[in-house]
């Protein structure tokens, strides 16, 4: 990885994570996500607007998901039968909802980048959150 790269990752554990440190992250991840796919110019133009709108787009679903779905499951023990299956209904629309922009996403992340590119971005992805979780439980276990 590259030292840019490391560098934003020793920033984030030096900083914490409060308020400022999810724009830290959203930092870290535009840097290492470019690292990876080693995008053009041109690329970048058209890829970061098609990312950055489906990311808006799942964080709405999952923002639906804590407020509508996880807050009732808070007290499952009040639900009755008709309320548990209007969540559990409601929750497979979500599931469901957030499969389909998935899949739209790569459909079209793979003419804005080449399909090749499109896979290094899932596992860019992918590498991205194993390391963000790495460095948070090293910092927890040093801050703790």
């Amino acid at each position: 990885m590259g030292a840019f790269v490391l560098c934003l990752f020793a920033t984030l554990v030096l900083f914490g994570q409060g308020g400022p440190g999810r724009e830290k992250i959203k930092t870290l991840k535009v840097a290492f996500i470019t690292e990876r796919l080693g995008l053009t110019s041109d690329e970048a133009q058209a890829f970061w607007p098609v990312y950055n709108q489906h990311e808006k787009e799942i964080q709405r679903i999952r923002r639906m998901e804590r407020v509508e779905i996880k807050a009732n499951l808070m007290d499952m023990d009040l639900l009755t039968q008709s309320e548990a299956n209007e969540l559990l209904n409601q929750l497979m629309e979500l599931e469901k909802t957030k499969q389909d922009l998935n899949i739209a996403f790569l459909e079209k992340m793979s003419t804005v980048i080449s399909p090749k590119k499109t896979l290094l971005l899932i596992k860019a992805e992918e590498d991205f959150r194993r390391r963000l979780l790495k460095e948070m439980q090293q910092r927890r276990k040093g801050g703790g």
